[in-house]
């Protein structure tokens, strides 16, 4: 158990009780929680493991502080491992850990992210552009808006953000970067407002919501190392194992069906051929036909739980 100083990552866990659920906690299970965060969701998940053992990843060195504070009372049925969910594989390895009962991944940024300013996530605060989840990462928000092409950045805030106005943002970008760098994201929400139609700003998010969006997902790869992890993570369950995922939005939530169906389904031989030839067979089954959504109730008093979705899956 890593011993820790104090630092104020508040989280509120989204969907708490259906995430418990879906994972059918053991208690002398072996359990994983892919996106530590403040261990809003850990530090339930923990409470039923009589003899079991909960595994927490974060790239944020801040979570794992925050979190060993938090489930310090639990001693050594908690291990934290201040790496990317996506290397979950080679950190079990390290651990001597073969498999898991099941795992949770919240792909959510976490509250303390979005709301410490140094952070440079929040589009509310002004503060340096960063964004990344490891500040020892080597990309920032900062070098990806001024370093980063036209046609990159266009095609980031289309794809990553869903922005129709992509084109006209990036467009009033490059032309401030060429007069003096973007430092601050409070540079960057003051060229989005002039960037956007003052039509377009009058109804729906902060203008600057869906670009901050893009490139953070840019900035800490989010998308890119998702679906190998979710493979990853399938693959060392046991039998009867569950993986439960909660996304955010709809490229991250589409990854996550789609991979579902793959592994449920097995073979991906076209539908043309008369047998199968792949050899491949389904890992297991969709819990989840359609997603679980938060309740009224919860959306009130956790704004951030507007958009989330849980799905599950569990290993034949």
């Amino acid at each position: 158990m890593i011993m820790t100083q104090t630092i104020d990552f508040h989280h509120v866990p989204v969907m708490l009780k259906p995430c418990i659920e879906a994972l059918n906690l053991q208690p002398g299970g072996i359990y994983a929680d892919a996106t530590l965060g403040g261990a809003g969701h850990s530090s339930e998940i923990v409470k039923y493991l009589e003899n079991g053992r909960l595994i927490g990843f974060d790239r944020d060195p801040d979570a794992i502080l925050a979190s060993g504070k938090r489930l310090e009372p639990y001693g050594d049925r908690v291990t934290l491992v201040n790496r990317n969910y996506a290397e979950v594989k080679s950190a079990l390895k390290a651990l001597e850990i073969d498999t898991l009962n099941g795992a949770l991944m919240d792909l959510g940024v976490s509250s303390y992210q979005l709301d410490e300013a140094d952070r440079g996530f929040s589009y509310m605060q002004d503060a340096p552009l960063d964004m990344r989840m490891n500040p020892a990462d080597p990309l920032s928000a900062k070098d990806i808006v001024n370093t980063y092409s036209e046609e990159q950045l266009e095609n980031i805030i289309f794809t990553y953000g869903e922005e129709r106005w992509a084109k006209r943002i990036v467009g009033f970008i490059v032309a401030e970067r060429e007069k003096t760098p973007i430092e601050t994201t409070g540079q960057l929400v003051d060229i989005i407002k002039k960037a956007v139609p003052k039509d377009a700003r009058r109804d729906g998010p902060h203008p600057a919501k869906r670009t901050f969006q893009a490139i953070r997902i840019e900035v800490n790869n989010e998308l890119g190392g998702l679906t190998p992890a979710l493979h990853d993570f399938i693959d060392v369950l046991v039998p009867g194992g569950r993986l439960a995922v909660i996304t955010f939005h709809s490229l991250e939530d589409r990854i996550v069906k789609n991979v579902f169906r793959e592994r449920e389904k097995g073979c991906t031989c076209p539908p043309s051929y008369p047998a199968c030839i792949c050899g491949k067979q389904s890992a297991g089954r969709v819990i989840t036909r359609k997603p679980i959504l938060p309740t009224d109730v919860e959306i009130e008093q956790n704004p951030r739980s507007r958009s989330a979705k849980l799905r599950v899956f569990e290993k034949r």
